[in-house]
């Protein structure tokens, strides 16, 4: 019998040791290195979810690649969030200027003007689910959206 309560201790023992380390190490790399995250409603139709609302589209979010602000036109991206309504806005240095695909049905930065790097958290690379979807996300910006470059630039 004293054979067996010390088979339990060890056990418990070696699962707790683990489990105080594993349960940081999967925070910090959920948090530093990349997540999983569901797309939800219409805001980026027809990139995602292009079903509309019988869809959503799970996403890969990387958040290593942009620790040093990384980022393209065109990229897709997941933003801490936080009435902008000129034609031609300058965007600051050190800032983005974030829109969503379905014009209309966005909370971006034609509602809040352009958003400073450091809210920035992740850019989603690849679309994991549904299967039928699978697929890396490319940066696309359509052309009618180009950039108007300033004289001062």
């Amino acid at each position: 019998m004293a054979q067996s309560q010390g088979w339990w201790k060890r056990y418990l023992k070696a699962f707790c040791k683990g489990f105080f380390v594993a349960v940081p190490v999967a925070v910090t790399f959920l948090d530093r290195v990349a997540c999983v995250a569901r797309v939800e409603g219409a805001s980026m139709q027809p990139s995602l979810n292009p079903g509309g609302s019988q869809s959503s589209d799970v996403v890969l979010l990387n958040h290593w690649k942009v620790r040093n602000f990384e980022v393209q036109r065109g990229d897709i991206v997941s933003l801490v969030t936080m009435g902008h309504k000129h034609r031609y806005v300058k965007v600051p240095r050190g800032h983005i200027w974030v829109e969503g695909d379905h014009h209309g049905h966005s909370f971006d930065s034609n509602s809040f003007g352009p958003v400073s790097l450091g809210l920035l958290r992740a850019i989603a690379t690849h679309i994991l689910w549904p299967p039928e979807r699978w697929q890396k996300l490319e940066s696309v910006l359509p052309p009618e959206r180009l950039p108007v470059q300033s004289e001062e630039e």
